[in-house]
C-alpha cells in the first residue's frame, strides 16, 4: 500500500524526480495498469472523434475532439493531485489520440458507429476509473479521494466532449454512467486496502465497472431518482 508517509515524502521531493508516468511498476505499457492507461486514452479519443463525426466536422476537428477527450480527465486529475501532467512529458498519449481519431475518420460513415461510441465510452469509464484511483494512490491521496479522482479521470473528458459537441452531458443521461466509474474506482481502492496487489485489483475492478455500464446500455439500468425528477446515472 502507498497510503503512507513514504508516498508523501516521495511527493515532497518535487516533480523533477518523477517520470511523467509515475510508477514504472504500476503504469508502463507492459503492465496491466499501464495498458488501462493507454486503452482509456485511446477509447476516449475515439468517442471524441465519433462526436465530431456526428456533427460532420473536418479532419483537424476530429483530432482536436479526440485529444481533448482522451487526455482531459487525466489532466484534471494530475493538476488536482500535484502530479506532472502525464501527456506533456510523453508524446505517445497525443499520438494515440490522433491515431484513434484517424481510425474513426478512415472507418467513415457506418450505421453502428454511434452505438460504438456508447460501448467505447463504457470501456473508458471502467479503465480510467481504475487508473485514476491508482495514480492518486501513488501520490499518497486518501482512499476516498482516490475514488473521487478515479471518477473525475473517467468522466471529465466526456463532459468536455459533450459540451463542445453541443450534446447533453453524460452527467444528465438517464442510464448509469458516472456510477460505473465510481464502482470501478471503489472496488480497486477497497481491494488495495484489503492487501491485494495492483494488477489483480485492477483486473477485478475494471470488469465490474464495465459490467455495470453494459447493463445500463442493454437493460436500461438507472439509479432511483428523487420523486418527480429525471433519473441520473
Amino acid at each position: 500500500m502507498v497510503w503512507s508517509g513514504e508516498a508523501r515524502r516521495g511527493r515532497a521531493g518535487g516533480p523533477g524526480r518523477l517520470n511523467p508516468i509515475v510508477d514504472p511498476n504500476l503504469a508502463t505499457p507492459e503492465t496491466v495498469l499501464g495498458a488501462l492507461d493507454f486503452a482509456g486514452v485511446a477509447v476516449f479519443a475515439a468517442t471524441g472523434a465519433l462526436a465530431a463525426a456526428r456533427e460532420r466536422h473536418d479532419l483537424v476537428t476530429f483530432a482536436f475532439f479526440g485529444a481533448i477527450t482522451g487526455v482531459g480527465g487525466g489532466t484534471l486529475r494530475d493538476l488536482l493531485i500535484g502530479a506532472p501532467v502525464f501527456w506533456v512529458g510523453d508524446w505517445r498519449y497525443i499520438a494515440v489520440c490522433v491515431a484513434a481519431s484517424m481510425a474513426v475518420w478512415i472507418v467513415g460513415a457506418r450505421p453502428w458507429r454511434f452505438r460504438a461510441l456508447l460501448w467505447l465510452d463504457a470501456i473508458g469509464l471502467a479503465a480510467y476509473g481504475v487508473f485514476g484511483a491508482a495514480k492518486a494512490e501513488i501520490f499518497g491521496v486518501a482512499p476516498l479521494i482516490c475514488i473521487v479522482m478515479g471518477a473525475l479521470t473517467a468522466c471529465f473528458g466526456g463532459i468536455v466532449r459533450d459540451l463542445l459537441a453541443g450534446q447533453p452531458s453524460i452527467l444528465l443521461r438517464r442510464e448509469i454512467t458516472v456510477s460505473a466509474a465510481l464502482l470501478a474506482a471503489t472496488i480497486y481502492v477497497v481491494a488495495r486496502f484489503a492487501g491485494l496487489e495492483a494488477w489483480p485489483a485492477a483486473l477485478i475492478a475494471a470488469p465490474c465497472g464495465f459490467a455495470l455500464r453494459a447493463g445500463a446500455l442493454v437493460w436500461g439500468w438507472s439509479l432511483p431518482a428523487f420523486p418527480g425528477a429525471a433519473t441520473r446515472g
